[in-house]
């Protein structure tokens, strides 16, 4: 299989700044339904041998130019090859139609990840490891449930988007007749795009930001859409995701097996965070004494996608994590 030939932006357009301490380049693999996937490679200056590697993905709707590849630049700075990359569908990674999510399809991007990381000559294949932030942490749960090659992975103020979906914010619209409801606008929305011949998108972050918006949306568009992470290729930041994405995720829980993994997983989240209540209930169905919940004190959801302003991230933690369990 021959990756597609994908359009990449070789300037750098981060939203953080570029390293000195690291080598940056353009890669692209293949997933296992053909979608090739684009990727920043982050390898550390002056290295040798074979190194632990780790694939960063996240958050949901976001780029590899934001969250994700301050994270994999980060760990590159401390002696890891990385990579982050776009999802299948997203950012200028392959897949059509454009703008739509699968958690199948996102799981297999992970484990696509581990199978480029696999075959690179300065990577060894037993110490790889994964690192999915908001959307990407339950995926990355997820593909560790399922690849057993997967020998570390950290899950960063994580979204179980498959209850999001089903349940609502905060398990709010918990119910058969809300999703039933859902369901029924969502289908119909299928008709309305199939005779349009294109798929309507749903919106991303709203701006202008309304007065009475809760904390959650508010914190959500100090990012996206202001110059600390606002990209021209997020979705968040942009017109969103295509509106029907929401049904495969409605119909299939992504945890279901989460309490067999064996690898070691660290599960960070915010003590102020939204979203904390998805990382500490997918921790607790997590067995073995190989797996941690950290939770970063005065934290919010988005503290911990660029650090908030006061290093929120706790990269000393998720550095020695990594190498406990990497080698």
């Amino acid at each position: 299989m021959k990756d597609e030939m994908l359009t990449l932006t070789q300037e750098w357009d981060k939203t953080f700044p570029k390293s000195d301490k690291t080598k940056h380049r353009k890669v692209t693999f293949h997933n296992r339904y053909g979608i090739t996937l684009a990727a920043d490679m982050y390898i550390p200056k002056n290295a040798s041998g074979k190194l632990a590697a780790i694939a960063v993905c996240g958050p949901f709707g976001a780029v590899k130019e934001q969250c994700s590849g301050l994270y994999a630049q980060t760990l590159a700075e401390r002696g890891f090859l990385t990579i982050a990359f776009d999802p299948s569908f997203t950012g200028e990674s392959g897949g059509q139609p454009r703008y739509v999510a699968s958690p199948d399809i996102n799981t297999e991007d992970f484990c696509a990840a581990v199978d480029f990381l696999s075959l690179q000559e300065n990577v060894d294949p037993e110490r790889i490891g994964i690192l999915g932030i908001c959307g990407w942490g339950g995926m990355a749960i997820n593909a560790a449930a399922i690849d057993t090659r997967i020998k570390a992975t950290v899950s960063s103020t994580m979204y179980d988007m498959t209850r999001v979906n089903a349940k609502g914010y905060f398990d709010e619209a918990d119910s058969a007749d809300a999703r039933f409801a859902m369901k029924q606008a969502l289908n119909q929305q299928r008709i309305k795009d199939y005779a349009a011949g294109e798929y309507e998108l749903g919106g991303g972050v709203v701006d202008p930001l309304p007065e009475d918006a809760p904390f959650f949306v508010k914190d959500y568009h100090s990012y996206y859409k202001t110059d600390r992470g606002y990209h021209p290729r997020s979705l968040n930041s942009n017109g969103g995701w295509n509106k029907t994405s929401s049904l495969s995720f409605i119909n299939m829980p992504i945890l279901a097996y989460s309490d067999e993994i064996r690898s070691a997983v660290l599960v960070v989240c915010g003590e102020k965070a939204h979203s904390r209540y998805f990382s500490e209930d997918a921790f607790k169905k997590l067995t073995g004494g190989n797996k941690e919940l950290l939770v970063v004190e005065g934290a919010v959801h988005t503290d911990l996608y660029d650090g908030g302003g006061k290093d929120a991230i706790p990269f000393d933690k998720i550095e020695s994590f990594y190498y406990q369990y990497l080698g």
